[in-house]
């Protein structure tokens, strides 16, 4: 059994050595596998979409979108225009800058006006403008009169800086037809009135900020007025304005004005006049424009003929959030000079003066401005006004009553409301429309406030139906003014209605047609006593730009 395991043992050692000698040759076998067999991938089976059709949506989407209002500008918000606007374009456009505008109408009626313009607008600007018209009336004899205007003004830049001037020449006849012409015979020399003025200014102003951020426009104007062979008046404007800007919210300013005149007369019996009538006033001003007010703060030191008064600047206005209402108060004050020019100007009929009393005014008022939709404009404004000296016209009833004379009231008040409305269509439609009415009282000197309006409006339309086609029309009114009679006695004018219609139409861009027809309702009203105005008359001509 012993030797059995023996053998065993030796054979399975001798089959263990064999197969560890042949695992140490060097030699390599190689398999071959022979068989027709590919691997091959199956076709991916393809998707089909099938979609159900959407529902119709019956629910209409409005995206909301604000339209700006069309109008640029408002009626209340006049914007001044500068020569430099447009400085820095290279190529600066002026367009046709010269034109002459002349007609003709029924009343022996003559009109032309021209323009002239020169310079580039960087380095120099030049204006030349005139104007004459004349007419003679038919019922009423001497019921005519004569009016010529030129004006040259230029500018001269430096800098940014701005130097310029004007001259100005007007020579304007009136006739004082206002007399009974049964009772008085006079000739055209005995009536006529020839009103000559001659003004020259001259300032400097910066046109851009400066290091310091102070604006600067000192100018004087020299004023020569006369009633030719009866009066003259030489007047001296001088104003020293300058303002400093200290933050976005915050400037001040302050100015110095002197209003120098020397009336005198000739030729009168028994005795010429000869006086001055000076006024030198100082302005200094505080202003605050903030998001939700604004707000100027000042007061005004004013010598009137060596008499000090210190007259109330303050006024402000608020807005709400949306800045579509706003709303105003003051507090102000101010000194009418009652010269010959400034009086002459409202009245041409009037005779000379022996004295000059200036007028002063304060105002306290409250108002309110809004915008109604996109293009309707408001504003409203209810004042409390105090005068002293005020100057009322009265017929001089101790003669013939064809001129007026100055009557002064020591006090007097005034319950004053003025509105303003406009409706503006971009350029195709123009509306505007004021209103002012007076209440005075106060008047003790003299009964009534003579001469004075206690309503009057204005209201214009401007419509471009075409291009080339421009309609328009105005009508002007007021209440009966009040006038002294001889004898103490007094009465009313008369109510005003005035409507004057208008086109133009532009043929091409050197040509255009015009008509324009004036008191339409024929209503002959007298603004002054004794002096109706003109009945239909009916004006048309040819404008010329070159």
């Amino acid at each position: 059994m012993s030797n059995t395991k023996l053998r065993f043992c030796f054979i399975v050692t001798g089959i263990f050595s064999v197969l560890l000698a042949n695992a140490q040759r060097d030699s390599t076998q190689s398999i071959s596998i022979t068989t027709e067999y590919q691997p091959v991938l199956r076709n991916a089976a393809k998707l089909n979409f099938s979609g159900t059709h959407l529902t119709a949506d019956t629910n209409r989407t409005v995206a909301p979108y604000y339209i700006p209002p069309q109008n640029l500008f408002y009626a209340y918000q006049p914007i001044p225009l500068r020569p430099l606007a447009l400085v820095q374009d290279t190529n600066l456009y002026l367009g046709n800058r010269h034109f002459i505008k002349a007609g003709v109408g029924n009343y022996t009626t003559g009109y032309a006006a021209a323009g002239l313009g020169f310079g580039d607008g960087k380095k120099y600007l030049l204006n030349i403008t005139g104007n004459f018209v004349s007419s003679k009336g038919k019922d009423i004899e001497f019921q005519n009169f004569y009016n010529l205007n030129a004006k040259a003004a230029g500018s001269y830049f430096i800098n940014q800086n701005e130097l310029y001037g004007s001259l100005c020449l007007a020579k304007n006849d009136y006739s004082r037809y206002g007399y009974n012409h049964t009772l008085y015979n006079y000739s055209k020399a005995d009536v006529i009135q020839h009103l000559q003025e001659l003004n020259l200014t001259a300032g400097f102003r910066n046109l851009a900020e400066n290091s310091l951020g102070v604006n600067y426009n000192p100018n004087i104007a020299v004023d020569f007025y006369a009633s030719v062979d009866n009066l003259s008046e030489r007047t001296i404007n001088i104003n020293l304005p300058a303002e400093l800007t200290i933050n976005k919210q915050f400037s001040a300013s302050a100015e110095i004005k002197a209003d120098l005149t020397r009336y005198s007369t000739k030729g009168y019996i028994p005795n010429n006049y000869f006086f001055n009538n000076n006024v030198v006033q100082i302005l200094p001003l505080v202003k605050y424009n903030g998001d939700a007010f604004q707000l100027n703060a000042g007061i005004i030191p004013t010598w009137d003929n060596g008499r000090l008064s210190l007259l109330p600047n303050i006024y402000g206005e608020a807005f709400l959030p949306d800045k579509n209402f706003s709303v105003q108060a003051g507090i102000v004050g101010a000194l009418n000079k009652n010269t010959y020019r400034n009086l002459s100007l409202r009245n041409p009929y009037l005779l000379h003066n022996n004295t000059q009393v200036n007028t002063k005014e304060t105002e306290i008022y409250g108002g309110l401005k809004t915008t109604l939709g996109k293009h309707f404009n408001l504003s409203a404004k209810l004042g409390i006004v105090s005068y002293n000296n005020i100057a009322l016209f009265i017929n001089d009833t101790a003669t013939d009553s064809k001129g007026f004379l100055i009557a002064y009231e020591p006090t007097a008040g005034n319950l004053r409301i003025h509105t303003d409305a406009s409706y503006i269509l971009q350029d195709k439609l123009s509306l505007t429309a004021s209103l002012t009415m007076n209440g005075y009282t106060g008047i003790d000197v003299n009964k009534k406030a003579w001469h004075t309006l206690p309503m009057e409006f204005n209201g214009s339309v401007r419509y471009w139906p075409l291009k080339k086609l421009m309609l328009k029309g105005d009508l002007y009114m007021f209440a009966a003014p009040k006038y002294i009679e001889k004898g103490g006695t007094h009465d009313f004018t008369g109510n005003a209605s005035d409507l004057s219609l208008g086109a133009e139409f532009t043929i091409n861009r050197q040509f255009s047609v015009w008509l324009n027809a004036n008191n339409l309702f024929s209503n002959k009203y007298e603004r002054w006593h004794n002096y109706p105005v003109y009945g239909i008359n009916v004006l048309g001509g040819i404008i010329v730009r070159f």
